[in-house]
């Protein structure tokens, strides 16, 4: 089991930039799927962007080009750095590992099998 804490939301105007960060421990997450997900109030939990072991790194395509999934191996952390963020962005962001996975990670978070607590993203316009 890979124990994951989020850290980095906050809130921000349209049009602006936000870090979170994930802290992995327990477990080499350099060597599994490693996943951001967000859920807005009322609706369900929605895939963002994940990384493999081999840093192949997919994006949901309402983020592609804004957001970007990197990892520093050194210190067992996930990021995701936003930018442009529209007011749609706004939700919870959690922090994902697929311990089944080291390659082809799934979209669907119901495949997942270790979470964080969340932090949460607000976007005002």
């Amino acid at each position: 089991q890979v124990h994951l804490v989020e850290s980095g939301g906050g809130s921000v105007q349209s049009g602006g930039s936000l870090r979170v960060s994930c802290r992995a421990s327990g477990y080499d997450s350099s060597s599994i799927c490693m996943g951001w997900f967000r859920q807005a109030p009322g609706k369900e939990r929605e895939y963002v962007a994940s990384i493999d072991s081999v840093a192949k790194q997919k994006y949901t395509d309402s983020v592609r080009g804004r957001f970007a999934i990197s990892r520093d191996n050194a210190n067992n952390t996930l990021y995701l750095q936003m930018s442009d963020l529209k007011p749609e962005d706004t939700g919870i962001y959690y922090c994902a590992a697929d311990m089944e996975k080291p390659i082809y990670c799934q979209r669907s978070w119901s495949q997942w099998t270790d979470w964080g607590q969340g932090t949460q993203v607000t976007v005002s316009s």
